[in-house]
């Protein structure tokens, strides 16, 4: 048996690094899809530096052959994609009365679209148990006027998330968004590795009793 992998989508510094570490702590492989190898790279030689598994491509989320093609590739690379995390959000901060169409369509195509062709390119080879996890925020019901369209990409993530889970517990994969209900810090409650904790325990649950949306509260 190979181990298990978990692929997330908008790895940086922060959240993303602090979960990639806690699914590597449970024995997962980490692949890290980032905005570049060059930014990427330096928190997989993190992680190998503490004794796990990691590596990492780069993934432009506004061009969809792209993020098919870097998660197909994990795919191909490791035979299997048993978590698949999406994790990013664009922030734009320009009101209602600034914001044009263009703009917001394509802050929700990279905070919520990108997770359609990620899927796609990861169902063949995720296996029964498998998991689709969305960091979710609590701007998807209190969105903030200066920066509207990080509440759009969130609520329509969470919508999108009931879809992917109906459709995919099928095949015995459930998908789940766990909405912080918080602003995330540097440390405590809201902090990365007790917001990673939060995200595994969302994914990990079992399938009996399942739902698709779980908030955390700190």
């Amino acid at each position: 048996m190979t181990a298990p992998v978990y692929i997330v989508l908008g790895a940086g510094p922060g959240l993303g690094l602090s979960t990639a570490r806690r699914f590597a702590e449970a024995g997962h492989r980490v692949v890290l899809l980032g905005q570049s190898v060059e930014r990427a790279q330096p928190l997989a030689d993190q992680l190998v530096a503490e004794g796990y598994a990691a590596d990492v491509d780069a993934v432009d989320l506004l061009d969809e052959a792209d993020v098919r093609r870097a998660v197909a590739a994990a795919g191909e690379r490791h035979g299997r994609i048993d978590v698949l995390h999406f994790n990013p959000s664009a922030w734009r901060e320009r009101t209602v009365l600034e914001l044009t169409v263009a703009e917001l369509l394509e802050d929700v195509a990279f905070g919520a679209g990108a997770l359609l062709p990620a899927l796609q390119a990861a169902a063949p080879v995720m296996p029964a148990g498998g998991r689709v996890l969305v960091t979710g925020s609590a701007a998807a019901d209190t969105p903030w006027s200066g920066a509207p369209t990080l509440g759009v990409q969130k609520a329509a993530v969470r919508n999108l998330v009931t879809s992917i889970d109906a459709t995919m517990k099928e095949r015995g994969v459930r998908a789940v968004a766990m909405q912080v209900n918080g602003m995330l810090a540097k440390e405590g409650p809201f902090g990365p590795d007790a917001v990673a904790a939060a995200l595994f325990a969302a994914a990990t649950r079992p399938d009996e009793g399942w739902t698709a949306h779980v908030s955390y509260n700190g």
